[in-house]
């Protein structure tokens, strides 16, 4: 089944900050905000074990599994163990560092063979509070987390993992599968291999503003040819395209800066929202079925969703093109 026919909406809601990523966010204020996306009609959530060690996983549950399980769609990911002892001394989380360093101090254990998958699955479910997944990820075998050994944690997923989630599809247990992941190489490998293939993809922050063009140059014209589709993690660019500071989880350069103020004097220009731009660019290629931004305060799922609606003058894109800030290859949201 293609990943359009599963995804209900271009807009879901991306769980990473209910994982405690930055700042501790106190349990009232996450459950508001699950709620808040529930009631602004949110129906794709995604999550994953990795999350404040299961920590976004449980504050989801805590309110979607109040809910007719029919009525959404769920994506977790796979790859992560989360154990009951804590762990002891700093986490190893590659380029990520102490991202997650206020969730639970519950040890992980980073395996992608068929007997972790299923142990992972098993816990997602758990923590949930649900008895299915609609869509199940890969998690993170590429070269941010694992620098030279990526291919090697490759080659254990598609031994294990991706077997065993080939497995469950065909046998009716999950809808799709795929891979998420901050890099373009793991998934264009998985693309090209002659095995069952996956019915999709998460990328995120390699499909934004920012950054776009090393995935127009192979991965999206791959993506398109086998009729793969794309989910759009960190559309914001882990902030800074939202009035954050971070860029790709961590403060964002000089450059960056200079970038995103050259973008907004256009936005200024035009009266644009920079999170309406933002998103309408990562949602305008042909590949992209969905953006999952993600929110700790409530009243930032209204503001995601205005921002998928808001009209935005055709001449905006023009003028972001002619400046050098869109890629050439780039397809613009329709009217430009």
């Amino acid at each position: 089944m293609k990943l359009r026919e599963i995804v209900p909406d271009r807009i879901g809601f991306g769980t990473a900050p209910l994982g405690n990523m930055f700042r501790a966010v106190p349990d009232d204020e996450a459950r508001a905000t699950v709620q808040a996306a529930w009631d602004e009609g949110i129906r794709y959530f995604d999550t994953a074990p990795l999350y404040g060690a299961g920590l976004a996983e449980l504050r989801l549950g805590e309110v979607i599994s109040q809910q007719p399980r029919d009525a959404y769609v769920l994506s977790s990911k796979v790859g992560r163990v989360i154990l009951d002892e804590e762990e002891v001394g700093a986490r190893d989380l590659g380029e990520k560092g102490a991202l997650f360093e206020h969730g639970r101090k519950n040890k992980i254990v980073h395996e992608w063979t068929a007997e972790a998958t299923e142990r992972s699955l098993e816990g997602s479910l758990t923590r949930l509070g649900v008895d299915r997944l609609d869509i199940v990820w890969v998690h993170d075998i590429a070269q941010d987390f694992h620098g030279d050994a990526w291919l090697q944690k490759f080659e254990e997923a598609r031994t294990g993992a991706f077997r065993v989630l080939s497995r469950l599809r065909d046998e009716g247990v999950i809808r799709a599968w795929g891979l998420g992941v901050n890099r373009t190489e793991p998934i264009e490998l998985t693309l090209a291999l002659d095995e069952p293939q996956p019915d999709g993809f998460l990328l995120a922050g390699r499909y934004t503003l920012l950054d776009h063009e090393h995935a127009l140059q192979r991965l999206l014209p791959m993506a398109a040819e086998q009729e793969v589709g794309m989910v759009v993690g960190g559309p914001y660019s882990s902030g800074i395209l939202a009035g954050g500071t971070h860029f790709e989880y961590a403060d964002a350069s000089p450059e960056i800066v200079e970038k995103v103020r050259r973008v907004r004097e256009i936005t200024d220009r035009y009266a644009v929202s920079i999170k309406a731009a933002a998103l309408q660019f990562s949602l305008a290629h042909p590949v992209s079925v969905a953006a999952v931004p993600g929110a700790t305060k409530p009243s930032r799922i209204a503001e995601d969703i205005a921002a998928v609606q808001e009209k935005i003058p055709a001449g905006f894109w023009v003028d972001l093109r002619q400046s050098g800030l869109v890629s050439p290859q780039a397809p613009l949201p329709e009217g430009a």
